[in-house]
């Protein structure tokens, strides 16, 4: 059986929109055209919260993969510690 080369695979999950937009947008830079999907469901509050799926075509799951270890270290290497966030709300 052929597989689609343009058949959504889940990449991977993640918790919230905003860390999923930020992998898309990391995505595109690596030429990677990426979705997200879950969005909807990540916020609520049940006893099994949702994940947001990112999701890329078959055939640039193999690209993607790699890709998204170099943005997954990348991030990790951010010091908040030195980025001004503002001041919290009262």
């Amino acid at each position: 059986m052929m597989v689609d080369p343009n058949a959504p695979c889940v990449l991977t999950s993640v918790a919230n929109e905003i860390e999923a937009a930020a992998i898309v947008t990391a995505l595109a830079d690596y030429d990677i055209e990426a979705t997200v999907t879950g969005g909807f469901t990540a916020g609520f509050k049940a006893e099994a919260p949702g994940l947001v799926q990112i999701l890329v075509k078959e055939s640039d799951l193999d690209r993607a993969k790699p890709a998204l270890a170099e943005i997954q270290k990348d991030q990790g290497e951010i010091d908040w510690a030195t980025i001004d966030v503002g001041e919290p709300e009262e």
